[in-house]
């Protein structure tokens, strides 16, 4: 036994906990599901539908068939780390065109109408060796793999185009055949792949489902919480309670650690650092001024967030108006590359004004065509798409409250949100580990709680 542990031990499947997470999560009373990641045990895939505690994966496609690791094989072949570098994939992939899509089609990758998907394993290394792609694969795109310090040229962003479009292509169709099978109104996703905000876009706005719900970590970190709602829900049989699970998860985003601010004091105090303090209003009203006048201000506020994207509490905030405020944060701040598109913040209720958008994404899991390029073009990529985040005033009511104030300053409800940290390295978590970007990069001020710092030290 587990150190003394006697009592059962349940083991959902890792695409079954992918499922649970994905539609215990959710606002449904039943729900069609897709999983789509790299691998767990040898499901890649899977499709199936849920209602209150029963869920049933129905079909799957297994290992080494894998969309997850079709994207990430290119995520290897254009210099990225894989299980990591796949975002930086889906920013790239807006730079080129999708000139070889034929050639992966007849080559790479066979998808049949139901979106079940055949490699082609001449190509690919990744079942028996340490890289993704094989020397066929080198040969048929008529270069080597990038390295970390080659420059990126156009042929990189055409592949990226390609690979992201085949991705979108086979995801359309599974949707579509889910949708054929099950004739839900409802699609909750789950696995890696969800994280794909292109993809999901897409889905959205052309597949036949009504409603989509990706939850905010869709990965595996999602899945272990997953593992635990399947015991809870399917396994314990407990109702699943629509009204409060929805506003639990939506409050419950924000669960990391969090820090004083005594504790913050007594740092600050500790190094000898020279900072201001306001009252609850006074910080709002001086922080949206100084990203109104163009500084980069880093915000480290209340619990941590939860998954992968920063959500406004261990956010660097910057003015959207400002066009040059993209390379200014990826040169200066973040150390990162020039093709990497930056977030925008929005109040929830001005979404649809800004975006082709008629539902919230508050977890940035959904990349929209931007209706006011001209206004926020900080936070428009290069294909006219943002990661948008919207913010309501209950799920985050100091950060919805902020981009206020901004928005009474400018009349632009929007705010540029990226996640305090540099290339590399993850997250802020402690003041200590916040204090030290403000030494390491250009960034002018620091919110720390209700203490303000700056880079100038007055």
């Amino acid at each position: 036994s587990l150190d003394g542990f006697n009592g059962e031990i349940i083991f959902p499947e890792h695409h079954l906990s992918h499922a649970a997470h994905a539609f215990y999560t959710s606002p449904f009373e039943e729900s069609a599901i897709l999983t789509v990641d790299g691998v767990g045990e040898w499901s890649t895939t899977s499709i199936g539908y849920a209602s209150n505690n029963s869920i049933k994966i129905t079909n799957d496609i297994r290992w080494p068939h894998s969309l997850g690791l079709f994207y990430s094989a290119f995520t290897y072949f254009l210099g990225f780390k894989v299980n990591e570098g796949e975002y930086k994939l889906m920013g790239l992939s807006s730079y080129g065109k999708p000139k070889y899509y034929d050639l992966i089609m007849e080559n790479l990758i066979d998808v049949k109408n139901d979106g079940s998907i055949h490699l082609n394993m001449e190509y690919f290394a990744f079942t028996y060796d340490k890289v993704m792609t094989s020397k066929k694969f080198s040969k048929l795109f008529g270069i080597e793999p990038k390295t970390r310090n080659e420059k990126t040229m156009q042929v990189h962003f055409d592949i990226g185009a390609s690979a992201q479009k085949v991705l979108e292509d086979v995801i359309l169709k599974m949707v579509n055949h889910i949708h054929n099978k099950t004739k839900m109104k409802n699609l909750c996703i789950g696995g890696g792949v969800a994280l794909n905000g292109v993809a999901n876009y897409k889905i959205l706005k052309e597949s036949l489902f009504e409603n989509i719900h990706i939850p905010p970590s869709p990965g595996d970190a999602g899945s272990a919480v997953g593992a635990a709602q399947y015991l809870y829900y399917v396994h314990h049989k407990n109702s699943k309670n629509i009204m409060n699970e929805a506003e639990l998860i939506h409050e419950n985003v924000y669960v990391g650690p969090s820090f004083s601010n005594i504790e913050i004091k007594t740092f600050l105090d500790s190094k000898n650092i020279r900072y201001k303090i306001f009252d609850d209003t006074t910080i709002l009203q001086k922080t949206a001024q100084l990203i109104a006048n163009g500084n980069v201000v880093g915000w480290y506020q209340g619990k941590m967030e939860w998954g992968p994207r920063a959500l406004g509490n261990r956010s660097i905030l910057a003015d959207p108006r400002r066009a040059d405020m993209k390379d200014i944060l990826n040169m200066k701040i973040k150390h990162r590359e020039s093709f990497r598109p930056f977030a925008p913040s929005i109040l929830e209720e001005y979404a649809s004004e800004y975006f082709e958008i008629d539902i919230p994404s508050p977890y940035m899991l959904m990349v929209a065509p931007v209706r006011k390029p001209n206004e926020i073009p900080a936070v428009t990529h290069v294909d006219g798409t943002g990661r948008l985040q919207t913010v309501s005033k209950e799920s985050n009511t100091l950060y919805y409250n902020l981009i206020n104030e901004f928005y009474k300053i400018t009349g632009v409800p929007v705010i540029i949100n990226t996640s305090m940290n540099v290339m590399g390295e993850p997250i802020v978590n402690t003041p200590e580990e916040t204090y030290s970007m403000i030494l390491k990069t250009d960034m002018d001020y620091l919110v720390m709680g209700n203490y303000l710092i700056s880079k100038k030290g007055d």
